[in-house]
């Protein structure tokens, strides 16, 4: 008999641009948030990053690993990204190697857990107004940890 709780099991796929790299999440994402930080909107070439964090355990590269490029954003944050079409991939944190940040404009799949807010909304370009009813935090969301959970850690 299969397990109820493994039949229900989220799994979520995703791809660059060129389709050269795809990779693959298995279970739920940690919370969502809209970043509007200007290292967020300048990374994605958009008015916000849409973004989620997972278990380094929940992601698998499927193809084209070879073909990532890295760049230190800050201090202890590294981006992934395409080294073909550019594609931003996922954010991985030296200081914490057991989670991913994972933007949600490359998943293929819509994920089970809906945004809970928009964060930096202080550093918004300023002709952009949010018009939802999510909250919003002029910096972290309570905390920077929170923005780094994972389903898991719920």
């Amino acid at each position: 008999m299969e397990n109820p709780i493994h039949a229900f099991t989220q799994l979520l796929t995703g791809r660059c641009l060129c389709e050269s790299i795809r990779y693959e999440i298995e279970g739920e994402l940690g919370p969502i948030f809209h970043c509007h930080c200007s290292k967020c909107r300048r990374w994605h070439g958009a008015v916000f990053r849409s973004r989620a964090t997972i278990k380094t355990s929940q992601f698998k590269w499927l193809k084209g690993e070879e073909l990532l490029s890295r760049y230190h954003s800050s201090e202890f944050v590294v981006k992934h990204f395409c080294s073909v079409c550019g594609s931003n991939l996922i954010s991985t944190y030296d200081n914490d190697p057991t989670k991913i940040g994972v933007p949600l404009g490359g998943l293929e799949q819509a994920p089970t857990n809906k945004p809970e807010g928009h964060m930096f909304v202080s550093a918004k370009s300023p002709w952009f107004k949010i018009t939802d009813d999510l909250p919003q935090h002029d910096t972290w969301p309570g905390s920077h940890a929170k923005v780094r959970e994972t389903s898991g850690d719920r």
